[in-house]
């Protein structure tokens, strides 16, 4: 499956928590995962971000969708 988003991990399902309306579904990362983040040039050169460094990244959403083939 063909999908734009660009932060796409994969893992398997470990539990789902059904309520009435929605459903918690826990996901295992599967290992190496890569992260994309679009950010800034200000914000690069102000953390002094090269590559090599360890950093965090903080997704800054209000939903995260599953997709299944």
């Amino acid at each position: 499956m063909k999908i734009s988003a660009r932060n796409q991990i994969v893992g398997k399902v470990v539990s789902i928590d059904k309520g009435q309306v929605a459903a918690k579904v826990k996901i295992e990362v599967t290992a190496p995962a890569t992260v994309t983040a679009v950010i800034t040039v200000e914000a690069v050169d102000e953390l002094n971000i090269k590559p090599g460094d360890t950093i965090e990244a903080v997704v800054k959403a209000t939903e995260v969708m599953v997709a299944k083939e």
